[in-house]
């Protein structure tokens, strides 16, 4: 006959096991929610044991109501474009932006086989010059095709970061000189409201003139139309990022500020060691909120002074006029839309492995 004292360690591993299990399913359905992918979770529970009413109740919240309501805007959008007539044409529908889509990644693959056969030309003529004559002058050129619609897609993306990582640089020093002292808060604070409201549409003359007149080399080291898009997002963007940055570091816990200063530590030391932890969590929103601005921001920008990227790309398709432009420009519409969602995505998995408190 077993006895209460064999079966109570038993009990009690199990249970410390399940815990276990318990504990590691949390923090993967955590990271999975972080990087978009929280449906996967209910499927890991089920996988693991757990209640499979209780899980297929979740996977439906999480998967199913999603996908239920993309189809429903789907066939709504389908039903309804072909109702809208312009002067391009019926509004396209799912079909026709699909068959764009598709069209665009084929001339970005045709126009990439171009390159490589321009270089291969250039390589076997360069030989041959060589070999006849080892002395012989090499000419290399770079390719001059166009930019296809992925090259406009990287050309934004790296434009955007330039500005958002130059906007943070600058935002979050400021941020913390302004949480930590009310002086420099006063001071900062009538620009912060007389600058954070204005418009990219009117950075952008001046940041203009101001990037012609100081880059006059034939070959500078930026493009004028890069670090005119860069420059614009960056005053756009910051704003944000100062902000929370103020308001995280102003709500610090008086008495860990005490602890620094009876510990004496030197004012490098508590912003390291002191302030920046406790402020991480409004730094990083800020940052989230600073990278949104700065996409919307740096679209506008490439519109109106016609710089390279998407919204160069949507504004020539609009003056295009051809009968497949307004499914194009659809395109744009939603590839700018899924990148912005990525790039939240990505800071919130930033935030959540450096600060643990990573928000859903």
């Amino acid at each position: 006959m077993t006895s209460l004292t064999d079966t109570a360690p038993s009990d009690l591993a199990r249970a410390q096991r399940k815990a276990r299990r318990a504990h590691a399913l949390n923090r993967i359905a955590s990271a999975l929610t972080t990087v978009g992918l929280g449906w996967l979770a209910p499927l890991l529970r089920m996988a693991a044991g757990e209640n499979p009413r209780v899980q297929a109740v979740e996977l439906w919240r999480q998967m199913g109501v999603p996908l239920t309501a993309i189809l429903l805007f789907l066939a709504a959008w389908g039903w309804a474009a072909p109702q809208v007539h312009t002067s391009l044409g019926a509004i396209p529908g799912p079909a026709q932006v699909w068959e764009q889509a598709t069209s665009l990644y084929a001339d970005h693959k045709a126009e990439r086989a171009k390159e490589s056969a321009f270089y291969e030309r250039q390589a076997k003529r360069n030989a041959e010059a060589l070999a006849a004559d080892p002395n012989a002058p090499v000419k290399t050129r770079p390719y001059a095709g166009k930019p296809t619609y992925l090259d406009q897609i990287l050309t934004s993306l790296k434009t955007v970061f330039t500005g958002f990582l130059i906007g943070a640089l600058v935002a979050v020093p400021l941020g913390v000189a302004c949480g930590l002292s009310s002086t420099v808060n006063a001071a900062m604070n009538p620009l912060i409201q007389l600058f954070k409201p204005v418009s990219p549409l009117a950075w952008l003359p001046l940041v203009t003139m101001v990037v012609s007149a100081t880059v006059s080399s034939d070959n500078p080291t930026f493009e004028k139309s890069f670090l005119t898009s860069a420059i614009t997002v960056t005053l756009c963007s910051l704003w944000p990022t100062l902000i929370n940055t103020a308001v995280g570091v102003s709500s610090i816990d008086k008495d860990l500020m005490n602890v620094g200063k009876v510990l004496q530590l030197s004012g490098l030391t508590m912003v390291r060691r002191l302030v920046l932890p406790s402020a991480l969590p409004f730094i990083f929103t800020g940052l989230r909120l600073s990278l949104g601005v700065g996409w919307m921001v740096l679209i506008a920008a490439e519109m109106l002074a016609q710089n390279p990227g998407l919204g160069k790309f949507v504004w020539d398709e609009f003056q295009n006029g051809s009968s497949n432009s307004l499914a194009k420009i659809m395109v744009a519409v939603f590839t700018i839309g899924l990148i912005g969602f990525l790039l939240d995505r990505v800071m919130l998995a930033f935030q959540a492995a450096v600060t643990h408190t990573g928000n859903r």
